[in-house]
């Protein structure tokens, strides 16, 4: 734990000297210290919380905003209306807020709230509470604010709530009052329709008063095992005699922007040792033998996928991480994950895959993924894919992500796109958002090893997790190493790919052959530019790929392969048509754009020329 905590204090330290968006960098702070007292029986619980906030901003601070997001289980709210109004509502929520009867809803009604000791005067405004300060937050200046609340857990619908279809009593995320993050862009107290989050880095202490059958897993250090039990600590440890019934489970979370947990009476706890001293904790219900076998098996291949992650993208900074059954589907928390089933072994394992994946693209570089949700799902798609594919020791392809990119090109070509910088809860389509957040935000960084080559891309994600780790980095700060590690001018790629619909689209003309010589003539038909790989093959059997480099790029890709390989002249984005002559005294049979796939033309069929 004090590694942790010296390795986020350095990184604070360092923070400040990094310049996103021409600007100082900086981040706020918030140290909660928080106790909760659980009925079961009611699915409700008391809650006190003491929030130390830290201005870091140039900003005076004369408000600050709470996320109450249960209260978007409630007939009426934003999610509600929402889901009842999109053309394709998601199958878990639909229309199943509406019919919630009063014990069956969620909320966190806050009962007293103070600064400084002195109370302070708030509205609840949906799933979000406005608070006026009686005293200005001064830049580099701390406040101490201390709230009590009423809260209940709803029926389990979307991520948090209870008696999820696992039978999981208590799935707990997002289920305190959450200071919403301030940043460059100013407040960020976006009320919740159904997407992500977006949260303050800080220290969390937490105790959960609960009846004592009851075992938690979730973010942070259990601080008394000895007086727990229920797995952890040293085999055969026991419990000390509960009080009134209950245990109160104390944690504390170093360097985390969130705090999760799940708890039931049936679970099963495993823990396994993983890479650098990390222990794995394994949280899930004795339901059927097969689904206690998969949750087996996936135990040391979570470790692998960790070793994987840690060498692909950089060393998981904390000592602990639990995989458990929980939740609605999968989603990433701090240092945790809830995921339901475990039926189908393959399922179970991609899904941790991708939930683990979450805690390197989120969790430590922790995007707003309502504003960029792309940069959390697509990379997480993008390096899951890869690891899945190490671990399980599978034949090597060039392009991994085929499911991506075919989704890609079907929204591309659907007429219902909209850019990756829209907001997560602006799109048209739950689908829209789907295949923006995971498919194109994983080709974005596949189509990027097309344009600036496999190693600088490994180099880059490397240099993005040492530069922005512990951060909350944007599209602009992620690009910006891109340019610094491969040499490459990169932001008309971040402009078209992430802030526009363009479409790559390029196409072979023709080919006209005569004697030892052959004139090509590509065009490009989309408005999105890309530097070109053509691939040549010759009558004897013989081939070679010509790199034709983007102008405005102002750099050309490292040789790849053992293909013979030659670099054309630049080929600049406003002259939709490129000729060059191969002069190889050789006849050309077939010439093709891009045989890697990684560049997401959307269509292919123009790609290929046969000479007759």
């Amino acid at each position: 734990m004090k590694q942790v905590i010296a390795i986020f204090s350095l990184l604070l330290c360092f923070s400040s000297g990094i310049a996103q968006n021409n600007a100082e960098y900086w981040q706020q702070h918030v140290d909660y210290t928080m106790e909760i007292d659980v009925d079961v029986e009611a699915y409700q619980y008391k809650g006190k919380q003491t929030a130390i906030y830290t201005n870091n901003s140039p900003d005076v601070l004369h408000r600050v905003f709470y996320h109450l997001y249960f209260n978007a289980f409630q007939p009426g709210s934003d999610m509600d209306v929402r889901s009842r109004s999109i053309a394709d509502p998601d199958s878990r929520v639909r229309d199943r807020i509406s019919k919630l009867s009063p014990s069956e809803i969620g909320f966190i009604k806050p009962t007293l709230l103070t600064q400084n000791g002195k109370p302070l005067k708030y509205k609840v405004v949906g799933t979000v509470l406005e608070v006026e300060l009686n005293l200005p937050i001064q830049s580099g200046q701390s406040t101490t604010l201390y709230m009590e609340w009423d809260a209940q857990v709803p029926v389990q619908i979307r991520r948090s709530g209870r008696n999820n279809r696992d039978g999981v009593a208590l799935s707990m995320a997002q289920w305190y009052p959450k200071l919403a993050e301030y940043d460059f862009q100013g407040w960020h107290a976006d009320p919740y329709i159904g997407r992500e989050f977006h949260g303050v880095w800080g220290d969390f202490d937490v105790k959960i008063t609960i009846d004592s059958d009851y075992t938690i897993g979730g973010t942070g250090y259990l601080q008394n095992p000895e007086e727990v039990g229920h797995g952890y600590g040293p085999a055969g440890m026991k419990s000390m005699k509960p009080k009134n019934g209950k245990y109160t489970w104390h944690f504390k979370a170093p360097g985390v922007h969130d705090f999760t947990w799940a708890a039931d009476d049936e679970y099963i706890h495993d823990t396994l040792e993983g890479p650098n001293g990390v222990t794995l904790h394994f949280f899930y219900k004795n339901d059927k033998p097969e689904v206690v076998e998969n949750w087996k098996k996936i135990q040391p291949k979570t470790a692998e996928l960790m070793a994987f992650f840690n060498d692909y993208i950089g060393p998981y900074p904390y000592k602990q991480y639990s995989v458990i059954q929980g939740g609605d589907g999968g989603m990433e928390y701090g240092m945790c994950t809830l995921i339901t089933g475990g039926q189908q072994y393959k399922g179970l394992l991609s899904t941790t895959s991708h939930e683990l994946a979450h805690s390197w693209f989120q969790f430590v570089l922790a995007t707003n993924e309502s504003k960029h949700e792309w940069m959390d799902e697509g990379f997480t798609s993008y390096v899951s894919a890869l690891a899945k594919a190490s671990i399980n020791k599978e034949e090597f392809k060039v392009n991994r992500w085929g499911g991506s990119y075919r989704a890609y090109n079907f929204i591309a070509n659907s007429g219902s796109e909209q850019p990756l910088s829209t907001h997560a809860d602006r799109y048209q389509l739950n689908r829209a958002y789907g295949i923006a957040a995971y498919s194109k935000g994983a080709v974005f960084l596949s189509q990027l090893g097309y344009v600036i080559g496999q190693d600088n891309l490994e180099k880059t994600i490397k240099q993005y997790f040492k530069d922005w780790a512990f951060k909350h980095p944007t599209p602009n700060d992620f690009i910006r190493v891109a340019e610094k590690t491969s040499g490459f001018e990169l932001d008309w790629y971040l402009t078209d790919w992430t802030q526009t619909t363009n479409t790559v689209d390029y196409g072979i003309k023709s080919v006209e052959t005569g004697g030892e010589k052959s004139i090509v003539q590509l065009e490009r038909i989309g408005l999105m530019p890309m530097p070109i790989d053509l691939f040549v093959e010759y009558e004897d059997g013989s081939e070679e790929l010509f790199h034709i480099p983007l102008q405005m790029a102002r750099s050309e890709k490292p040789r790849e392969g053992d293909v013979a390989w030659t670099v054309l002249s630049d080929w600049s984005w406003a002259n939709p048509d490129y000729t060059l002559t191969i002069n190889r005294g050789r006849k050309v049979a077939r010439v093709t754009i891009d045989p890697s796939g990684l560049m997401a033309d959307v269509n292919r069929e123009n790609n290929v020329y046969t000479v007759n």
